[in-house]
């Protein structure tokens, strides 16, 4: 197969941590493995297929996504126990999606896991963790070799038939959300148990629409969606300018929940109290 090289320098994103439900004979059963998923621009993106609201959303099969796979590296969890650190490099044209569709998000990571699997024979468990902590180690730069046919995807027309596409979808989502308004919230931090509070009103739901909600909270961002109310967003990993921007009248609670500590995504606790009109977070 004809490769091409590549120079990487990956952002992080967020990571994962799974354990070996059956490995080789060097990794322990129950071995401790984290996933870092990342983004750089030289990891080709994927064709405009990626933009598809019909494929299933679980089936890695029916989409073509680059991913490039780090071999293991060997580090320690909190109890200073061995553990093997993976790096999953994506284009970071998915970060935004990925931070905003849940369902986008599991595919990620459960393309991430069929990847490091096929690359390792490593057998992973999908009892995942989701640590504090934006990689697992650092994120060093490399140079990998892909394949020629995916280098082909990099090409002028490929990126302005994706950037057309994308533009495309977001403003028919922006059209599908245009009845959903962004709800009142507010946030405290908890001075007995130093947790950080936050209040999301949402007087319309009912028991029957909490089926349908979807919250994905990272350490350093919150979206919700609850059609066909109410759709949160609070990304505080944007500058300032962007941040203030983006909440409109929120934007102060908005900055000072950012200069605060991040999020608690492992401890984290959501409560819904409908006789309220509530949802409360604690992270």
């Amino acid at each position: 197969m004809s490769t091409i090289p590549v120079q990487l320098s990956p952002t992080p994103g967020f990571c994962i941590k799974s354990s070996s439900a059956l490995a080789p004979i060097v990794v322990p059963e129950g071995f401790k493995i984290f996933l870092n998923i990342a983004w750089d621009k030289n990891v080709p993106p994927p064709p405009d297929a990626i933009q598809r609201e019909d494929l299933d959303a679980f089936d890695p099969d029916g989409w073509v996504v680059p991913v490039i796979v780090s071999a293991g590296r060997e580090d320690t969890d909190k109890a200073g126990k061995k553990a093997l650190v993976f790096d999953c490099v994506f284009n970071p044209s998915l970060k935004s999606r990925a931070l905003k569709d849940i369902e986008f998000k599991t595919f990620l990571i459960e393309l991430a896991l069929q990847r490091v699997e096929a690359q390792s024979s490593l057998r992973l468990s999908r009892t995942l963790g989701t640590p504090n902590i934006a990689s697992k180690g650092e994120l060093r730069p490399r140079t990998v070799d892909i394949p020629l046919a995916l280098g082909a995807l990099k090409n002028d027309n490929a990126d302005t038939a994706l950037s057309v596409k994308r533009v495309e979808t977001e403003a028919t989502n922006r059209d599908a959300n245009a009845s959903m308004e962004t709800p009142m919230w507010s946030w405290r931090r908890d001075s007995e148990s130093d947790r950080l509070v936050i209040t999301v009103e949402v007087p319309k739901i009912t028991r029957a629409h909490i089926p349908t909600a979807a919250l994905d909270l990272e350490p350093n961002a919150i979206f919700l969606q609850l059609p066909p109310f109410y759709d949160l967003s609070i990304d505080l990993s944007l500058p300032d300018a962007a941040l203030r921007a983006s909440a409109g009248k929120h934007a102060e609670k908005a900055l000072t929940l950012k200069r605060n500590r991040d999020l608690d995504v492992d401890g984290a606790r959501a409560e819904w109290r409908v006789n309220e009109g509530k949802l409360i977070v604690r992270a």
